[in-house]
């Protein structure tokens, strides 16, 4: 007597982009965003001192930074140029950036996961943050 064999329930397929890896690849980008960040700062600060370490200061007047660290481009020649105030501009670069990063990424995630909710969520703060980092010059 041939009876069919008794069906067990399917399990669902776990998703790569489960929770719980989500939140650990985005810990893992914080990690070494900042990380990376203080890295870069600490070489700038260490090449800022060696060169310019015994140079006499003056506190009575204040001098912004020069035109040469106000965009991304001519921050990111100096450094590999060596400059040391691009080296330390770079390294806050990523330290801002780090976070900005980390949005971009569980919107990934979210997408993946077919979350339309926080796709849309998450598509207004990165959408709101560029717009901030990029256009908003005050």
């Amino acid at each position: 007597m041939n009876t069919p064999a008794a069906k067990t329930p399917r399990t669902p397929p776990t998703s790569r982009w489960s929770d719980h890896a989500v939140e650990q690849l985005v810990g893992r980008l914080l990690q070494t965003g900042v990380l990376a960040a203080a890295a870069i700062v600490l070489v700038g600060g260490v090449l800022l001192l060696v060169r310019h370490g015994s140079a006499p200061v003056s506190y009575s007047v204040f001098h912004g930074e020069p035109e040469l660290l106000r965009s991304i481009g001519a921050i990111v020649r100096g450094a590999l140029a060596m400059d040391p105030q691009a080296v330390v501009q770079l390294g806050l670069l990523l330290l801002i950036a780090t976070p900005v990063a980390r949005v971009a990424l569980t919107l990934v995630a979210f997408i993946l996961q077919h979350d339309r909710t926080y796709v849309l969520i998450t598509s207004v703060v990165l959408a709101l943050l560029l717009y901030g980092l990029i256009f908003d010059k005050t």
